[in-house]
This record gives C-alpha cells, structure tokens and sequence, in this order.
C-alpha cells in the first residue's frame, strides 16, 4: 500500500555536518535556537528556524522571515557547504542513545499516501503551525527536516536493512546532546528496488511530524493545481520521511501541570479525585505500570489508581485520557489541553525532575506524572481512526535536521 521512492538528497560535506545538523525545529523555542546558532554560522537553524536572524519581536510567519530562509539555503549550496546527490538515493539513519539504537530508512513518501490515510495519525493539527511550515515548504522549496514514521516490523524488511548496515557510514558523530547520529547512503539500485518493493503491503504511521506532513501535502496540492498538466513524478508530489522499525522505538513520559487547583483547596481536590481513583502517599515520582499515575501536590507525591475498570478501548483506555476525562476535565475544568493556557506539558528523560521543580516553585500547583503510551497503543489508536489528547507520546532520540534535505 505505501509507495517510498528514492530521492537526491542535499547534504553537507562530511566535514561541516556536525556544525550543520541541529534539533526539529519545533521542539526548541526561537530563543533557544537563536543561542544555538549565534557562534555558527553553519547552524541549520538560520534555514529550518529563519526567525532566529531577526529581532526577537519579528512575526515569524512574515514572507520575508521565510525568503531569509531561502536565501540562506542557497548560499549554502552556492558556497558549496551542502550539494545534491547526483542520482536518487535512499538514506540509512542510526542513532544510538544511552546504548539504544534505532535505525531508520529516509526515503519520499507520496503525499497521496498521507491524504488517503495509508499514513496513519494520531494527532490534530493546529492551523497555525500548519500553515508556518506550508509557507516554510513553499517558499524554501524544500523538505527541511523528515516525518518521523515506523511500520509494524513483522521481520520481513530485516535483511534490507542488514544489507544496508553493511554500507560505510558516510557521517558519524556524536551530537551535543549526546546522542550519535550515523548516516550510510543508498546508492544501490538493487537495494533501493528491494525496499521499495518491501513496504509495498505496509501502511506507516506518523510517530513525530504531524504538522511536517500535512504542510507537505497542501504545499503538493497547491502546486498541482498550479500545474494541471503534473505527472505525479515532480517532487512536490512526495516528502521526505524516515522510517523505523516499531520495534526499536521508544516513547517516554509526557506529563501534564496545571497552574491552580480550580478553587479547590489541597484537601478539597483530593477529595474529589478519591470518588474514582484510589489515593495513597508514596514517595513514588513515576508509574510503574499502565493505568497508574503519579500527582505531585503540596510537595507530596500521591500514587493514582482507578476505582473503575479502564477497559480496553483503544482510544478510551490510554492514561492520558484517563487523567483529561477523570481529572482535568471534570475537577478542574481544563476542556481543551489543546487551548487552555492553565496546563503545560513535559516530555521526555527528564521530566519528572522538571515537574517537581516548577510546581516546587509555585508556577504550577499540580503535576501528573504518566507512564508512557506503548507503541501498539499508538498502532491501536491510528488504525481505528482516532486522535490521541495533545501531548500523548515523546519520542527520544529526537531526528536531526540538515543531514539530508529533499528539494522540491
């Protein structure tokens, strides 16, 4: 079902790539990028995050934040940083964290793919992040960084990606989070008719890079329509992606603060959360099983348990939703996580610690802390149609962008 193609790739020479590759652009702020990039002048920020180069009050979605963007990524390929592969390739992505290792294929996807739901989601878009990478994606003419997809690894594709494993790496460093980032080429025509012809009977869901795909597509849309003679064969038709092994992946806490107690007091609160979950102390800061959650309140952690049976529902069951249809919702009157400015979220290795410490320091009254959805949750929730609450999954290690680029 999933068609992938080969593309040719822009990359650094090998010799600037760790200077050049950087963080998504939308898991850092424009501050933090702005202090990434100030000392390097090769920082992949100045293109993916253009905003970074103008005063910090700019509207990031002006055109002309977007053509500085543009601008920047030429002179890159005109001062030769980066160059076009000459034929299409496909590109093997390893990265190894604290001993972990995932490694996944970077290839196109057809945007007819995404709008026909052979790619699955789980996450609503918002329409304003939407529309900043569309008008990244058009004006750049290029795919700046991947979707981050996987497939249900059955076994089927392993020996493709053994027989890729055995290219020499053509980067391989380790970035300043700690984190190597290995990159091989794919050149071999056989290889690359192997992989394509191996997810042919797969369908793909979106791990990280919602809004990246659905800007893609409009963006593939909008110029078919400025081309009414396409062939299906132009870049624009496709985006580029990295696919990995469902296997191999790993999704971390994303936890939940909010910043009063609707009116409740301490005891108050507890009282009502105790009419459908089971309340004790614990000197416990993270769940240890599905369907337990950790609340730091009074700068005392409590231990959640349900009262009710969960079920089994894909959508109904997961602990997030749990915690917004039993908790934030009713008690506290937070309707939409999306929207509501009172609850912020915390992801990833160190975010109880971070939990702690701003409701430690009177930021927030109450934090959540979750254990983390499964992946076949995920699977679960994307083939039954359905949307996950914001915030549901933190994948780490998180992709780098700069290493390869797919130009429109």
């Amino acid at each position: 079902m999933a068609i992938i193609h080969a593309f040719k790739g822009l990359r650094p020479k090998k010799e600037f790539v760790r200077r050049i590759a950087v963080l998504p652009y939308d898991v850092v702020t424009a501050e933090e990028a702005r202090k990434a990039a100030a000392d390097n002048s090769l920082s992949f920020f100045h293109v993916s995050k253009p905003e970074i180069d103008f005063p910090p009050d700019v509207d990031y979605q002006d055109r002309e934040v977007y053509l500085h963007g543009k601008a920047y990524l030429e002179k890159m390929i005109s001062d030769g940083i980066l160059a076009q592969d000459d034929s299409p390739c496909m590109y093997l992505y390893t990265q190894i964290m604290s001993g972990r290792e995932q490694t996944g294929l970077v290839a196109c996807i057809s945007i007819d793919d995404y709008l026909n739901n052979v790619i699955k989601k789980h996450e609503l878009t918002r329409e304003d992040k939407e529309n900043d990478r569309a008008n990244h994606i058009e004006v750049t003419g290029a795919n700046t960084g991947q979707v981050f997809l996987f497939f249900n690894d059955d076994g089927s594709k392993t020996r493709c990606f053994q027989k890729a494993m055995q290219i020499p790496p053509e980067y391989n460093f380790i970035s300043e989070d700690g984190v190597r980032q290995i990159i091989r080429i794919i050149d071999d025509k056989g290889l690359i008719a192997s992989f394509i012809s191996s997810f042919r009977s797969d369908v793909l869901y979106i791990a990280d890079g919602h809004h990246r795909a659905a800007a893609a597509a409009r963006v593939g849309q909008k110029r078919r329509e400025e081309n009414p003679r396409y062939t299906g064969e132009e870049e624009f038709n496709r985006f580029m992606a990295v696919i990995f092994p469902h296997k191999q992946l790993q999704i971390l806490p994303y936890n939940r603060v909010v910043r009063d107690l609707n009116g409740f007091s301490h005891e108050g609160f507890i009282e009502r959360i105790s009419k459908n979950f089971y309340i004790q102390k614990k000197n416990k800061p993270a769940p240890e099983a599905i369907h337990e959650i950790c609340m730091y309140l009074n700068h005392t952690w409590h231990e959640l348990k349900p009262r009710f049976d969960p079920g089994d529902d894909p959508m109904d069951s997961l602990d997030v939703r749990l915690l917004q249809n039993y908790v934030l919702e009713p008690i506290l009157g937070i309707r939409d996580s999306r929207t509501d400015k009172r609850i912020d979220f915390i992801g990833g290795e160190k975010s109880v610690d971070e939990l702690t410490a701003v409701v430690d320091s009177g930021s927030y009254m109450v934090g959540f802390s979750l254990y983390p959805t499964g992946i076949e949750q995920l699977m679960a929730v994307s083939n039954a149609g359905a949307i996950m609450p914001p915030k549901s999954t933190w994948f780490a290690p998180k992709l780098r962008s700069g290493m390869v680029v797919h130009l429109l």
